[in-house]
């Protein structure tokens, strides 16, 4: 996995093989994302959504702890997928950055927990697949408005935005902050360190 300019946030980009038939990549290995985290990612849940174009969903995150670290890709179609460092402290926070994900190049994009994360659908249906490394739990579940102004996220403009009625009453990240709902970039890097702390040793390690 190559890291972005936030740490914690990484994007996989597959091999493929592609013959007669089609092709076939390999989009999740466990220990690869155990060499580059230094802990495993532990998967709970997997869900599947399938937008629109110009549905945006998001801007989501998760307290921590728990926290929920996701693995996206794009099984069918494009989305534009945006990380946004919502840790306060962070030498990145409120930083954003953009992947484009789609059914060709078959790239990932790994968050840490923490992060915020949202994507915008581009083509005329997109399935996006998502790995977390927690269940849902409503109650610790929260987002941030991805129009706010202060984030300053580049959607593409070509499209009409679509969004539910509770990301849309999302709060703005300044707002967040405030009512003491953002996670703090202390917390979240003592949990990453506690995990690699309680992870097996590799072997030649």
């Amino acid at each position: 996995m190559q890291p972005t300019g936030i740490d914690g946030a990484y994007v996989f980009t597959p091999r493929i093989y592609p013959d007669n038939r089609g092709t076939f990549n390999e989009w999740f290995r466990a220990d690869e994302f155990l060499g580059d985290l230094g802990y495993s990612f532990d998967l709970a849940q997997a869900n599947c959504s399938v937008s629109r174009r110009g549905v945006i969903r998001g801007i989501h995150f998760t307290d921590v702890p728990p926290g929920q670290a996701k693995y996206v890709v794009c099984a069918s179609g494009s989305i534009l997928d945006v990380i946004v460092d919502l840790r306060v402290g962070s030498p990145t926070y409120l930083r954003w950055e953009a992947v484009a994900l789609d059914d060709a190049a078959r790239r990932g994009v790994f968050l840490a927990e923490g992060l915020g994360h949202g994507f915008i659908a581009l083509s005329a249906q997109a399935t996006v697949m998502y790995l977390c490394s927690t269940g849902y739990a409503p109650g610790i579940e929260h987002g941030v408005h991805p129009l706010d102004p202060e984030i300053g996220i580049a959607w593409p403009r070509d499209v009409a935005f679509i969004l539910s009625d509770k990301d849309a009453a999302a709060p703005t990240a300044a707002e967040a902050r405030q009512a003491g709902l953002l996670p703090t970039y202390t917390e979240t890097m003592e949990f990453a360190a506690r995990k690699r702390g309680s992870e097996p040793a590799r072997p030649g390690s």
